[in-house]
């Protein structure tokens, strides 16, 4: 089964947890908790968690690029 990413307007990418697993560049695995059914990854680049969002979305002013 694919894993299905969410991309949320103005916002996060969303995915279920138990379905991927992170690496970072060079190939050693990003841990996270998988307590939550779903991970939320930063869209914006202003989370102080980074890869994962912390909703700094909200405040930040982000919005998608426009559609079209």
């Amino acid at each position: 089964m694919p894993v299905v990413i969410k991309v949320n307007k103005n916002g996060s990418l969303g995915m279920d947890a138990d379905q991927v697993s992170l690496i970072d560049h060079n190939g050693s695995p990003i841990p996270f908790s998988t307590e939550k059914p779903r991970l939320a990854l930063c869209r914006c680049g202003a989370s102080a968690r980074k890869p994962f969002c912390d909703g700094s979305h909200k405040t930040n002013g982000f919005t998608d690029p426009v559609e079209g």
